[in-house]
C-alpha cells in the first residue's frame, strides 16, 4: 500500500502544468455536462486539444486519434447544444437500441482486440479496445442528450481504473475513479430530469 501511495505522491509531483490544466479541466467537463452547461464543450475542447499534443509528443500515436476525435465531438456538440437550446429535453435509447449498440460495439471491440493482440505487443487489447469503442459511442450519446450515455461512462471508467492501475499509472487510476464517481451522480441528475419530464 505505501507503494502505491508513494507511486501516486511521485506522479502527482511530476505532472506537468499543461497535463494538470488537461484534467483539470476534463473533470471541470464531466461536472459541467451533469448539469447540462454549454461551458461544457468548451473544457473538453482545450482538455481533449492539450491530450492530442501530450499524447503525440509521448508517441501515443492511437491516442492522439482518440483525442482528436473528441475535439470534433465538442465542436459538434457546442453547435447541436446550442441549435437545441430551447430544447433541454433528454432522450432514451430504450432496451432495443441500446441492445444493437452494445451488440456491435462489443463486435467491433472484439475485432480490434483481437487484431491487437495479434499483430502488436499492445498490453491489454481487448480492455484498451473495449475502453476505446465503447467511449466513441458515449461521447456521441453525450452529444445527443442520450440517458444511457452515463451507464456507459460507469462501466468505461471503472474498467478503465483496472487498465490504468495494471499498467503502473496510479494517479490516472485515481482520476477514473473521480471520473466513475461522477458518472453516477450524472445519471442519478438526469435521470431525475428525464422522469420529471416524461411523467
Amino acid at each position: 500500500m505505501e507503494n502505491i501511495l508513494e507511486s501516486i505522491l511521485r506522479a502527482i509531483q511530476q505532472t506537468s502544468f499543461l497535463e494538470w490544466t488537461a484534467v483539470i479541466l476534463g473533470v471541470s467537463y464531466v461536472i459541467s455536462i451533469t448539469y447540462k452547461k454549454m461551458i461544457a464543450w468548451l473544457f473538453a475542447l482545450i482538455s481533449s486539444s492539450i491530450y492530442v499534443y501530450l499524447c503525440f509528443s509521448a508517441q501515443l500515436y492511437l491516442e492522439s486519434f482518440l483525442q482528436i476525435f473528441y475535439v470534433l465531438t465538442a465542436i459538434y456538440g457546442w453547435l447541436k447544444w446550442r441549435k437545441d437550446t430551447a430544447n433541454k429535453q433528454i432522450i432514451s435509447w430504450g432496451f432495443k437500441l441500446n441492445l444493437v449498440n452494445i451488440s456491435l460495439s462489443s463486435i467491433l471491440t472484439l475485432s480490434i482486440g483481437y487484431i491487437f493482440s495479434k499483430y502488436t505487443n499492445q498490453a491489454n487489447p481487448y480492455m484498451d479496445a473495449f475502453t476505446t469503442i465503447f467511449s466513441l459511442i458515449a461521447t456521441f450519446m453525450v452529444a445527443r442528450k442520450v440517458l444511457e450515455n452515463w451507464i456507459y461512462w460507469i462501466i468505461i471508467d471503472a474498467v478503465s481504473i483496472i487498465l490504468y492501475s495494471s499498467r503502473e499509472f496510479y494517479l490516472t487510476s485515481l482520476l477514473f475513479t473521480i471520473y466513475t464517481l461522477l458518472a453516477l451522480f450524472g445519471f442519478i441528475k438526469w435521470y431525475k430530469n428525464y422522469k420529471l419530464i416524461n411523467a
